[in-house]
């Protein structure tokens, strides 16, 4: 039987394992809880929340922007377009490009979530050789990383 000590470090690898993209079935193998236990720990933890939080990075942003930009264009340059939607195209085109160059010069809350996500990689691969990182720290620096997030998100 787990204490509850050990039960907290598991939850806090799972969640680490889980916001890294690893699917349910292999993170209940890796930290040896059952998958209904993840299931609920997933649920009540909003970590589907917080993943999808992590996985709208701003080169997948600025990139879907741009496919769409090029439609546009392609429209544009199609020889059986209607001279009244010329207009309606620029006007799309110029808005997607100012939300680029908006997205390219404003630090946010994406930032934060790519450098903690890359920090948390960092750390669990040095948690394998480094004693010094423990479950323990990394439940720290993941509440407080969550309590910055959250923070940031209110204020915008």
């Amino acid at each position: 039987m787990s204490t509850k000590k050990e039960l907290e470090q598991k939850k806090e690898l799972a969640r680490l394992y889980y916001m890294q993209g690893e699917s349910q079935k292999v993170i209940a193998d890796k930290v040896g809880v059952s998958a209904v236990t993840l299931g609920r720990w997933v649920d009540n933890g909003g970590w589907k929340e917080k993943k999808a939080g992590m996985n709208v990075t701003r080169p997948e942003i600025v990139n879907k922007n741009l496919v769409l930009i090029s439609r546009l264009l392609d429209r544009l340059n199609s020889e059986d377009i209607d001279l009244k939607d010329i207009g309606k195209i620029v006007d799309q085109v110029s808005k997607l490009a100012a939300a680029i160059e908006r997205i390219d010069k404003k630090a946010n809350v994406i930032d934060a979530i790519e450098v903690f996500t890359a920090l948390n990689r960092w750390m669990e691969a040095r948690m394998e050789w480094d004693e010094q990182v423990t479950p323990e720290l990394l439940a720290q620096f993941s509440y407080y990383q969550d309590l910055y997030i959250s923070e940031q998100v209110r204020k915008n």
